[in-house]
């Protein structure tokens, strides 16, 4: 899949396309549905398919701190489009400019000028735009226009209810792996590059992989029984930690932290994922580093027997 980093590298070879935009946050199901009807109106026309993302995500740029929590990082959303088999992802930076930007202009200088779409798929609720008009039915009018074809997908439902990142949020949140897997279509993970860390693990006795989250914010919070694949690993088993290390430090940047159970693996500079399987306990700030390792025994135990039991 090729990745176009800005509207100032398109190409004329980039015009000509079936298009669709959106936030994609997560790739859920209901995303996967959009992506189909993609590829397969651009098999139909024999065009290359395009999905145009935002960087930073809209509510990022608008207030960070605030904003929800990103289910993937940037990376996580390109390699999940690649495997749905995307030919073209352009992101197009959110800032100043494309705030302000309507969405008439935004059909003439992107969808038209910039790549000059022969048909757009849309989700059924998505807007853009500064007046917020850009909806399916505008899109359609102005195809009338410029000479563009325009669908929407249907919603895609779980348990009578609209698949959304906002319900698998709220899944993760409340630890319900199961439930967050139903509508992602996958278990849930989180995915990066190992890189030195404080090394505080390592003089415990308890080594840890601390992995770049890219992100303010990670959808969860606590310490979870994980399997752990990449850097010549397959579901090993572990202990992670997804938070800001509160007895460590006062960091309220995200981080996560992995212990390998009955590994000694080199990770550093490796990229890895992280399958999330069951929360053990929320984080806490420890009295001091002893009380810290009889917690983290107790979390190795705790994970040993999960395990157990759900491959009893």
């Amino acid at each position: 899949m090729e990745l176009i980093r800005g509207l100032h590298n398109l190409r004329p070879r980039h015009r000509g396309c079936v298009a669709t935009i959106g936030a994609f946050d997560g790739v859920h199901l209901g995303h996967q549905a959009v992506i189909r009807h993609l590829r397969a109106k651009a098999a139909e026309l024999n065009l290359p398919s395009t999905v145009i993302v935002f960087e930073p995500l809209p509510r990022e740029y608008f207030s960070p701190v605030k904003a929800p929590a990103r289910i993937m990082s940037f990376r996580e959303k390109f390699r999940a489009m690649e495997q749905l088999g995307v030919d073209r992802l352009l992101r197009i930076r959110f800032n100043e400019t494309l705030q302000e930007m309507s969405a008439e202009r935004f059909v003439e200088d992107v969808f038209v000028a910039g790549l000059g779409v022969r048909y757009i798929v849309l989700g059924d609720d998505f807007r853009f735009g500064n007046d917020r008009q850009g909806d399916v039915r505008f899109i359609q009018q102005r195809g009338q226009l410029y000479g563009y074809e325009a669908g929407p997908t249907p919603t895609k439902e779980w348990q009578g209810e609209r698949v959304s990142s906002t319900r698998i949020r709220e899944a993760l949140e409340a630890a319900d792996f199961d439930r967050a897997q139903q509508m992602l279509g996958r278990p849930y993970s989180i995915s990066g590059k190992v890189i030195y860390g404080r090394q505080l693990g390592q003089t415990i006795g308890t080594p840890t992989a601390n992995l770049q989250l890219r992100r303010l914010r990670a959808p969860l919070a606590g310490v979870y029984a994980v399997e752990v694949s990449g850097g010549g690993l397959h579901r090993a088993l572990g202990v992670a930690n997804v938070g800001v290390r509160p007895t460590v430090d006062d960091s309220i940047k995200a981080n996560l932290e992995v212990h390998l159970l009955d590994r000694d693996i080199g990770l550093y500079g490796q990229h890895i994922e992280v399958c999330f399987r069951h929360k053990l306990r929320d984080e806490r700030k420890f009295d001091s580093v002893d009380e810290l390792k009889s917690n983290i025994a107790r979390d190795i135990e705790n994970t040993r027997a999960w395990f157990a039991q759900r491959r009893a």
